[in-house]
């Protein structure tokens, strides 16, 4: 034993200039352990851990073993606190209550075309008919019906909308908006009731309010030249390209391109920051070399990188400083520092750095699949480069020769790197959206060239071009880019098998997938082998995530049971396919929502009459009454009670009933059948309660297990509700 952790402690000391590396992935596991807790901590608690690991790490700075150890927990606990800081520093009002109408005032921060009909307007609060100065959110989103296209950003408006609080989870374990809201400072959401009305404001404009405001009105004003020569939808795809703006893409076009695995084109992320950030540099690089005073006097690959540095905060200010595009522009920024500096562009230090960079400002980041996605696909790429950088002799390795030498290069390296992202990024791809594009490397082998040497080149020379009034002939040659990048989606997207959907994994097999990977590629000696088996364990885990058999949404509208074949069947209503629909992703179930949603199909579970509907479920009784004659023999006989009211005091203690009072206040329960106890969780209970929640301070555990009534299935008798489903049988989602 004592061999093998001196051989450890040995493999650790030879990746002494690796240790780094692991300082954002420590910070990491702090800012994730505040947001696994089911509770809100203290903040004088996290900061009284801080100084106790400060002390810590000061105690043992000295010794190998000791400065790792000491180094690891202070990371982690600081990676804690900075993110409950955050979590408090935005802290901000949340609409209260349920759907209402409210009367709001304040200055729209940014106007987003919709695809159908309509613009989605983000507004800066400054009043809220009703409520007082301290009650008032930051700012609400609201969807409008109708658009003329006059109102800009930074115009000061009254409206009357409905609003309602941002969406808990649909389904215990499933995303929660609520949280993203709260960092965004989002404290309603909605849509109008009325057509914003200008106004005049008795208050100066908040002045990062007149920042944002003037780089949203740019924004909107290219959008709508680019739009006037392109007026189809590769003009709504060029100004996601240029300014990052994506609501004027069909549903079914952002369809083909997830489908086929180019959907990280249309989202301004690397890609696009390392061309417009590489075309300024090489351009400025070019014009610099023309001038033989200056580069024979001064190295102009600094000044290049300089220029670069200005085109990208620029690009990062037309296309909207939207979370991705930041975290690129940290990773092109250091880049160009590093060369200003003498040292290697593409290390992974420097993307520790911009990891560590954007966790520090922003630690909510950590939770975006966005975040996730794009340093999972850097640091493969990185690390793969350095691999290849670093191996043996480069005079040994056989070279191509001639005039195919340079396409040869050029698609080895999309073909390479496109291979390393799609294993980086498809773990997280399985989390979160519960599917895997089968195809993506033959789509990013035919669409990327023209990405590159086409469309973002022709973007860049767009922005440039802008101001002189020669847009037109850009525009149409990322026109021409665009329609074959598009053709390439629907042709992949259409392929037999293109699209694999799978159920949801554990959380646990994810977090040993990633750290396996992390292990893998972070290490340069033999020990990062040790990650292939922590990358196994996960795997291993993959299918073994609970399925619950019954789900019951926020509403009560919604009901969907598990058959034998592991499918859901559901009663849903009009206003509940968006529910269903996640429902059915995280069960990798590819059936559209409308037909699991039918009660007169043969194949549904449940069965129906004007009064309401039963289904049986494991040869237990679920009873979804609508009407009250029901209620006697529903409390009676079935052993699980969904209402959309709350519970009757005649109603027995020996069914589980689910009420109007215990949805509100708990959320959407999931159900599943144990042997003779019916176990439930609800999302209050695995999500807690946190600073993103109507209840701040509320404690509500997970529900307890309720053992079922010892009475078996053949004797109870048939209910007032066990008929058939008759040809009419109303929508059970309808009042």
């Amino acid at each position: 034993m004592g061999q093998l952790f001196a051989a450890a402690l040995s493999a650790l000391e030879r990746e002494q200039d690796r240790w780094f590396l692991w300082a954002p992935v420590l910070l990491g596991c702090g800012i994730a352990a505040y947001f696994a807790l089911t509770f809100e901590p203290a903040p004088l608690a996290a900061a009284g851990a801080l100084a106790l690991a400060a002390i810590v790490r000061w105690r043992w700075r000295e010794g190998s073993l000791a400065a790792v150890a000491g180094g690891a927990i202070f990371a982690i606990v600081l990676g804690f606190a900075l993110a409950q800081g955050r979590a408090l520093f935005v802290a901000a009002p949340v609409i209260a209550g349920d759907r209402s109408t409210h009367v709001v005032t304040g200055w729209i921060e940014l106007v987003e075309p919709r695809e159908e009909r309509g613009e989605r307007l983000t507004i800066r609060v400054h009043g809220i008919v009703g409520l007082k100065t301290e009650q008032l959110p930051t700012r609400i989103r609201a969807r409008t019906l109708t658009s003329d296209g006059s109102l800009k950003a930074g115009d000061a408006v009254r409206v009357r909308a409905m609003l309602s609080p941002p969406a808990a989870p649909s389904l215990p374990g499933g995303y929660d908006f609520s949280r993203q809201a709260w960092f965004l400072g989002l404290g309603g959401v909605g849509y109008t009731l009325s057509t914003p009305e200008r106004t005049t404001i008795d208050a100066p404009m908040p002045w990062d309010l007149r920042a944002r405001a003037a780089f949203n009105r740019l924004r909107q004003t290219i959008a709508q030249r680019v739009t006037a020569i392109l007026p189809d939808e590769r003009g709504a795809i060029a100004v996601a390209l240029i300014t990052g703006e994506r609501g004027g893409i069909s549903t079914a076009t952002n369809a083909a391109y997830r489908d086929s695995g180019l959907i990280h084109i249309l989202s301004i992320s690397g890609l696009h920051m390392a061309i417009m950030a590489g075309a300024m540099f090489f351009t400025a690089r070019f014009l610099l070399a023309l001038i033989p005073a200056i580069a024979l006097r001064y190295d102009i690959r600094k000044w290049a990188a300089v220029a670069g540095a200005i085109g990208a905060l620029g690009y990062l200010a037309i296309s909207g400083a939207s979370p991705p595009a930041v975290r690129s522009f940290l990773m092109v920024l250091i880049m160009f520092i590093a060369i200003l500096l003498d040292r290697p562009a593409l290390a992974l230090r420097n993307v520790a750095l911009a990891a560590l960079a954007m966790l520090i400002i922003m630690p909510e980041s950590l939770i975006d699949v966005g975040f996730q996605m794009s340093f999972a696909a850097v640091v493969a790429l990185v690390a793969g480069y350095e691999a290849w950088r670093d191996r043996g002799d480069p005079a040994q390795a056989p070279r191509s020769n001639g005039l195919w030498r340079a396409p040869v290069v050029f698609l080895s390296g999309i073909i390479a790197s496109t291979l390393l992202a799609s294993f980086a990024v498809a773990p997280f791809g399985i989390y979160h959206f519960h599917q895997s594009q089968q195809y993506s490397m033959l789509a990013n082998l035919l669409a990327v060239p023209a990405v590159n040497l086409l469309i973002m080149p022709a973007a860049l020379a767009t922005l440039l071009a802008l101001p002189l009034g020669l847009e037109a002939v850009p525009i149409h040659l990322m026109g021409l880019g665009i329609s074959f990048m598009s053709a390439v989606a629907t042709w992949v997207a259409a392929l037999p098998g293109s699209v694999i959907r799978v159920a949801a994994i554990p959380t646990a097999s994810f977090a040993l997938i990633v750290m396996g990977g992390a292990w893998l590629l972070l290490w340069r000696t033999r020990l990062r082998v040790w990650g292939l088996a922590t990358i196994a364990a996960g795997l291993a885990l993959a299918p073994f995530a609970p399925r619950p058999d019954i789900l019951v949404s926020r509403s009560g509208t919604l009901v969907a049971v598990r058959g034998d074949d592991g499918r859901l069947s559901a009663l849903a209503g009009r206003s509940d396919q968006f529910d269903l629909s996640r429902w059915l992703e995280r069960d990798g179930d590819g059936r559209p929502p409308a037909s699991v949603g039918d009660t007169t199909q043969s194949a549904s579970l449940f069965r129906c009459d004007t009064n309401g509907c039963v289904a049986n479920v494991k040869g237990r009784q679920l009873a979804v009454p609508r009407h009250a004659s029901a209620l006697r023999d529903d409390c009676a006989r079935a052993d699980i009670l969904v209402l959309r009211h709350a519970r009757p005091k005649e109603c027995g203690t020996t069914a589980l009933v689910i009420d109007a009072n215990a949805l509100r206040r708990d959320g959407a329960h999931a159900i599943s059948l144990r042997g003779a106890e019916i176990a439930v969780t609800a999302v209050a209970g695995l999500h807690g309660r946190r600073l993103w929640t109507l209840e701040p301070g509320a404690q509500n555990p997970q529900r307890p297990r309720i053992p079922l009534r010892t009475r078996p299935p053949a004797e109870r008798k048939p209910g007032l509700l066990e008929v058939a489903a008759p040809e009419s049988a109303p929508d059970a989602g309808d009042d």
